[in-house]
């Protein structure tokens, strides 16, 4: 039987943690989220969208996966 798993994408930019991602910041999360059982997949750079105006800003994308069940 193949094992099944979920994942969760994570979207981190400065106004969304309060001020700017830093190292401890960005180590809080993954360690809050492996309490759930999440297991960092990968962080990818990315353009996330904004609500205030066009364009976006630099911001990361943190998927996570865990086994379902």
């Amino acid at each position: 039987m193949a094992r099944r798993f979920e994942y969760k994408v994570v979207q981190l930019r400065e106004g969304l943690i309060g001020g700017k991602l830093s190292d401890s910041k960005l180590e809080k999360i993954l360690n809050s989220e492996a309490e759930d059982g999440w297991q960092l997949k990968a962080i990818t750079s990315a353009d996330v969208k904004g609500r205030v105006g066009p364009g976006g800003v630099d911001g990361l994308l943190v998927t996570f996966e865990r086994p379902v069940g």
